[in-house]
């Protein structure tokens, strides 16, 4: 802990709610996150978000929450379950998002694990599948929901409408206006900001805790090898439960000020991100190769001489691809045929796809073929792979921009150390991005660190002479 120690004396801004405080007052009337409601985008400042921040979090411990507990989250990303995750640190609690097409029996056992008394849910859908469980779940004290549609005819007292709970929060706070700025100051960087559930494909699901130390640590040193700011546009789409979401969407721009922009919902991502045109896109393999598929679908139905002009362009994008990527100068001339190119086809395609602003795409949490990130950078975006796991906030390695390399996970990030296991070839970590252990399970903690205290990742890989 010396490390993370050292690193949350820096600035002070080692917990999320202080990061979110300092934007408010550094940055209060910038855009913080946008929503499309209704056909029409809905933007929230940094001021905004900071003020329903805090009527949540007063909501919150106006029904009981009180440090230590923890928050379930169930739904697609929706800025206000967003808000309630921040709200929910601020108090020193700890929220732990769900996959939303889970079925109410596989959530049963993580709510079990984690003995949730407080949960905040998308809609309906979400309500009933914790009524349907919830004489299982002793524990579970209040639900608050965000979308009203079809919840008017609930009247069980312990459901709540969130801005019924901000209302009652911002009641709390003006009979106790010390009180949050106090629970807020009590945070410290070795608190658990988040737990975050394995899969549980070859066995229960076990929650992952990391502190807020790990977290800001790792997102503060990946900004040195992808970095980003407060002019960049993101895109919040992946599950809010997975560790490439928390990292590349939420933890980043409470980082760096950048802005968050919430998908209507999976089926109108293209359309989205062609409204937005993110400057930073982090997604997972299956979601490039679909954006490939429906350009190579419109170029069939293209005439030939779009096919034509296509065919040359992406011809003359590739050549240059594999200069770049061989450290190699490109001539004059090529960058003039480039340049037309773009012109022609390959800004179209580009903006087709909603990532014609984009300076650079993060691909991880899968292989993928590196003929698709060739692809990409011949139509002049760089791609870059990296490589982590939940245990080590979803990031160890990164390609660097000027260094891509296809089928790469990179070298390893500055803020940890990657070994390889001599006999077995399994890739090992250690580093301050490295998780605080499952909850309720010390000896799965235990087995999963080397006697010398390497994380064990499973995954086994090689190291080449860059």
């Amino acid at each position: 802990m010396a490390t993370q120690a050292k690193y949350a004396a820096v600035d002070g801004l080692h917990t999320f709610p202080r990061l979110l405080f300092h934007h408010a007052t550094v940055r209060p009337n910038a855009p913080a996150m946008r929503e499309k409601y209704l056909g029409i985008w809905q933007t929230w400042t940094w001021a905004d978000v900071a003020d329903r921040v805090r009527a949540l979090a007063c909501g919150l411990a106006s029904l009981g929450f009180k440090r230590g507990d923890n928050l379930a989250i169930i739904g697609d990303n929706r800025p206000h379950l967003y808000m309630m995750m921040t709200a929910a640190q601020c108090l020193g609690g700890v929220p732990v998002p769900l996959y939303q097409d889970a079925v109410a029996a596989e959530m049963l056992f993580v709510l079990q694990d984690a003995g949730v008394r407080f949960a905040i849910v998308e809609d309906q859908e979400q309500v009933d599948k914790l009524l349907e469980i919830k004489d299982q779940l002793p524990s579970l004290e209040h639900i608050v929901y965000d979308d009203p549609r079809g919840m008017r005819h609930y009247t069980q007292p312990f459901l709540h409408d969130v801005h019924e709970l901000m209302e009652m929060g911002r009641i709390h706070d003006r009979n106790h206006s010390d009180f949050l700025n106090a629970e807020v100051e009590k945070g410290h960087f070795d608190d658990v900001s988040v737990m975050l559930y394995t899969s549980g494909t070859t066995g229960k699901p076990k929650g992952a805790m990391h502190t807020h130390c790990a977290l800001t640590y790792t997102v503060r040193g990946y900004n040195t090898l992808i970095s980003r700011s407060e002019a960049d546009e993101t895109m919040c789409f992946l599950p809010l439960c997975h560790i490439a979401e928390r990292m590349g969407g939420e933890y980043f721009s409470l980082y760096t000020g950048a802005r968050l922009n919430f998908v209507e919902n999976p089926d109108t991502v293209p359309e989205n991100v062609r409204e937005i045109a993110p400057t930073v896109f982090t997604a997972v393999p299956r979601v490039w190769e679909k954006f490939y598929s429906g350009v190579m679908i419109a170029l069939k139905e293209g005439t030939r001489l779009q096919q034509a002009v296509y065919g040359w362009g992406i011809g003359v994008g590739h050549r240059i691809a594999e200069l770049v990527m061989a450290g190699q100068p490109v001539p004059a001339l090529l960058k003039a045929q480039f340049r037309l190119a773009r012109w022609l086809a390959l800004d179209n395609v580009r903006k087709l796809i909603g990532i014609h602003r984009a300076r650079f795409l993060v691909t991880g949490a899968a292989p993928i073929s590196p003929e698709l990130v060739k692809w990409y950078l011949a139509l002049g975006v760089p791609m870059l792979e990296v490589w982590g796991m939940t245990e080590t906030c979803g990031a160890s390695t990164g390609v660097p921009i000027d260094r891509i390399k296809p089928g790469s996970i990179g070298p390893a990030a500055s803020f940890n150390q990657l070994r390889l296991d001599p006999e077995t070839g399994e890739l090992q970590v250690k580093g301050a991005n490295v998780f605080a252990g499952y909850l309720n399970l010390p000896e799965k903690t235990a087995e999963t660190f080397t006697a010398d205290g390497w994380l064990r990742t499973g995954d086994v890989g090689t190291v080449d002479a860059d």
